[in-house]
């Protein structure tokens, strides 16, 4: 996420966060803690900050591997691994029923708001980098939540911030 909560920039662009990615511990330790990504069908099929790399096109320029649920109104085809559903309680029911006790991951600032408003929203990680966008898809917009900061971090390029939401 830019400094100024915006997680894609204009039109979806993720270019710029390109020169923020890098090595970060928390992320590596989090990735074997994921059991499902459930995916906004914006997400899914946008600007992808890997394009350039090898891991173009894969979870987490390819860290990560494991069954994604797209919530879409225009489903595609399924494979190996992806599925398509119709809104974000369905998606989520799937996804939790085959993370089992790891995460779910949410992709995707509309999905995790349906999620958070559904009460479905456990925890927040966000990864602020420096930089300003000026506009873009903000990380949420709706009402107040409450927070619990959990954990707190920095690395060269960024710093983690991980929240549990309260109820």
């Amino acid at each position: 996420m830019s400094l100024d909560g915006f997680i894609a920039g204009p039109g979806g662009d993720m270019s710029w966060l390109t020169d923020h990615l890098g090595p970060n511990p928390l992320v590596g330790e989090l990735l074997g803690d994921i059991g499902a990504l459930l995916v906004g069908a914006t997400t899914y099929g946008g600007d992808d900050p890997h394009k350039n790399d090898e891991g173009a096109g894969q979870a987490f320029g390819g860290g990560w591997e494991g069954p994604q649920y797209v919530v879409t109104h225009h489903p595609g085809t399924p494979a190996d691994n992806l599925f398509f559903v119709p809104d974000v309680l369905t998606g989520l029911d799937q996804a939790e029923a085959a993370a089992g006790d790891k995460y779910v991951n949410i992709m995707g600032a509309d999905i995790a708001r349906q999620a958070l408003e559904a009460g479905r929203l456990d925890e927040i990680l966000t990864i602020v980098v420096p930089v300003l966008l000026g506009d873009g898809t903000p990380l949420f917009r709706g009402r107040t939540v409450q927070l619990e900061r959990i954990h707190h971090s920095a690395v060269p390029q960024a710093n983690n911030l991980w929240f549990k939401v309260l109820k």
